[in-house]
């Protein structure tokens, strides 16, 4: 696995740069800062822990897992 940084090439349209740079006038950061942030946002929103995620999926059903599990196996 790489560490470090690297350098990537982003399309952007006008609109987006004009906003981009508006926002790192305003917080005082480069530009580079703020795709790094949103990079960092994005990841966080998309990339998770498969098993963090499921834990307490079956908290609400009022179903034993193993009734479940019979149930749905003598459908087939």
């Amino acid at each position: 696995m790489y560490i470090g940084s690297m350098r990537i090439l982003v399309d952007l349209d006008e609109t987006q740069i004009s906003e981009l740079d508006q926002l790192a006038r305003e917080r005082k950061v480069s530009r580079a800062a703020l795709m790094r942030e949103a990079v960092a946002d994005f990841l966080e929103r998309n990339v998770g822990d498969d098993a963090e995620e499921a834990f307490g999926l079956w908290a609400e059903r009022n179903e034993d897992g193993l009734a479940f599990q019979e149930r749905v196996r003598s459908e087939w």
